[in-house]
């Protein structure tokens, strides 16, 4: 299937490459893993006429030597790990070059689903801020902690410890405020709770251990909160850059989908995102059922732009972790169930599915409707397997989110079980007559 085809097995040290010589004979070759070696592996490449070469992903070792043979206009394949099992016997590197080699000259693998090279740059951003977010959350709760062996119930008083009333209030006892009275002056005027209530909570026994641990969490949550606006400048600045020539077209009006939501993670500037999202992918998903631009930007991100990757929709939810896997033998069904994947985007659609649990449009009837029957695991998968159906149809086609009334859903969803119930009854041999 491809004759001019490379197979290369990627380690930390070393990277073995293998290409097709004369006589059906493989010529296998070690390179270092320097930058002036991947160099030389495309110049070897380039000697032997190959066109096309797949290589294991192995931890991120894979990345330079894939973009930098796609810079020289190969085709480069990443093949999942669980693509090149092969039968038992020893492992050398050596021979797992060959393995790949051969079975990409057969056309038997795979290449795993990257989104478009301008895209990578702004992925690759957008997820080191989410781990910049994972790794301050410990931190919030070492706060909690410290507070809770002084005694002091600030969880009780305000319902966001690092909201504005419970920030003022841990910054003032680092700063060295013991009194509970002055403490309790600092609530915001929207505070649940009263001032009294407020200082009975605060009244604390002021440990200094205590009080050492709560003051460097805090330094080193103000750390991470530096680094993440930092990271959000940087984002704002490659958004500017990736496709900069595209027209943006008209946005839609979108409002958060519920009045009193907020989140101290989310995109500061969303309006401005937005756009920017509209811009690059020609749609704006963010007012989809369920989705904001935090969601919008990570399926965007980690999806691309472009559907032909994926043959319809049922592949691409299938790609999402979001349909049952399928094991079949002698015509019997082993197995159902949906795999288990890291894939973010199917987690983001898996997150929006749970935002419209009680909410009165069509996916919220939806879930509500297969939770009865399914339960809410199964109940969640499926409505963000809906979902995603409709953000594919909208990315592929370039057309704007239609969304359904709650009774023009309805008045379908009965159509459809009455013409159901008809074929059924047909089935043994009566007639469905309307009373």
């Amino acid at each position: 299937m491809n004759l001019n085809a490379a197979g290369v097995d990627i380690g930390a040290t070393e990277i073995v490459a293998c290409v097709s010589g004369s006589d059906e004979i493989q010529l296998v070759k070690g390179f270092g893993n320097y930058t002036i070696d991947l160099k030389s592996i495309a110049q070897w490449f380039h000697a032997h006429k190959i066109k096309t070469v797949a290589m294991e992903s192995t931890g991120v070792y894979w990345i330079p030597l894939f973009e930098e043979l796609e810079s020289q206009g190969f085709e480069c394949l990443l093949i999942s790990s669980r693509s090149l099992r092969k039968v038992a016997g020893q492992k050398t590197d050596v021979e797992d070059a060959q393995w790949i080699q051969t079975l990409h000259s057969y056309g038997l693998l795979k290449g795993s689903f990257r989104p478009q090279g301008d895209l990578v740059a702004l992925r690759t951003l957008l997820r080191h801020r989410s781990q910049l977010l994972e790794h301050r959350a410990p931190h919030i709760l070492h706060i909690q902690k410290a507070l809770l062996q002084m005694n002091i119930q600030l969880t009780q008083a305000v319902t966001d410890v690092m909201g504005v009333t419970g920030q003022k209030i841990i910054r003032a006892i680092v700063a060295g405020e013991r009194n509970p009275e002055q403490l309790a002056i600092m609530r915001e005027p929207g505070c649940k709770h009263s001032v009294e209530e407020i200082e009975k909570a605060l009244t604390g026994t002021w440990r200094a251990e205590h009080q050492y641990v709560l003051k460097q969490s805090l330094e080193i949550y103000d750390f991470y909160s530096e680094q993440i606006t930092a990271c959000n400048a940087e984002i704002e600045k490659h958004y500017a850059l990736t496709r900069p020539n595209w027209e943006q077209g008209e946005l839609a009006a979108w409002k958060a989908k519920k009045n009193n939501s907020h989140s101290k993670n989310a995109p500061q500037n969303q309006e401005e995102i937005r756009k920017h999202l509209k811009r690059i992918s020609g749609v704006d998903i963010s007012v989809v059922y369920g989705f904001g631009v935090s969601l919008a930007q990570t399926v965007i991100m980690e999806v691309g732009t472009d559907m032909r990757a994926f043959r319809d929709d049922k592949h691409f939810c299938s790609w999402l972790g979001l349909a049952p896997k399928h094991d079949i033998t002698g015509g019997k069904v082993l197995s159902n169930r949906t795999i288990k994947t890291k894939n973010r985007a199917g987690q983001a659609f898996r997150m929006a599915a749970q935002s419209v649990k009680q909410a009165d449009n069509p996916f919220g009837m939806l879930y509500r409707r297969l939770r009865t029957r399914l339960g809410p695991s199964q109940a969640t998968v499926a409505t963000a397997h809906a979902i995603a159906r409709v953000v594919y149809k909208m990315l592929k086609n370039k057309v704007e989110f239609d969304p359904l009334s709650v009774n023009e859903y309805q008045a379908k969803y009965e159509e459809q079980q009455i013409k159901y119930m008809k074929k059924r009854a047909a089935r043994f041999g009566y007639q469905l007559i309307p009373t």
